[in-house]
């Protein structure tokens, strides 16, 4: 898992080729005020969510994987946080991988939280299941997915 400013990004553009053109259009567009929904920035290689989720305690929130595509979370107008364990180190299965939605859940709890703030950014790879919008109230935020 990264977690780093919007204003470092360049640091980490360099580990995936997509990483650059989402990062500069994060940067070039107000997506506090962009209308909620999917924006395909390269079809299925690059898109993002631009989404107001209801956070959740702590409790409620599984913990998630994907095998397909690296999360990269974008916090707008609160912060979020985001439980992390990694993945090799879960056991304790919810959900079996659905293929379609790119997904699995884990009841296991995360070994650490991070609080990610607006001009932030955190990048959850296959490798980091994470348990995402924790917290109180709504959020607006968008999740890029990145296809490996």
């Amino acid at each position: 898992m990264i977690i780093a400013n919007l204003q470092d990004s360049a640091r980490i553009e360099s580990l995936h080729p997509a990483f650059k053109k989402l990062f500069d259009y994060i940067k070039a567009h107000d997506m506090l005020n962009e209308p909620l929904g999917k924006t395909e920035l390269d079809g299925k290689v690059l898109y993002i969510n631009n989404d107001e989720p209801t956070l959740r305690t702590k409790e409620a929130q599984a913990m998630e994987v994907h095998k397909d595509y690296i999360d990269v979370h974008i916090p707008l107008n609160g912060v979020e946080m985001i439980g992390w364990k990694a993945t090799r180190n879960c056991t304790d299965l919810k959900q079996e991988y659905d293929e379609v939605k790119d997904r699995m859940f884990y009841n296991d709890r995360p070994t650490t939280y991070c609080e990610i703030l607006p001009g932030e950014f955190c990048i959850c790879f296959p490798e980091d299941a994470h348990a995402p919008i924790i917290g109180e109230g709504k959020l607006r935020k968008v999740v890029a997915k990145v296809r490996l």
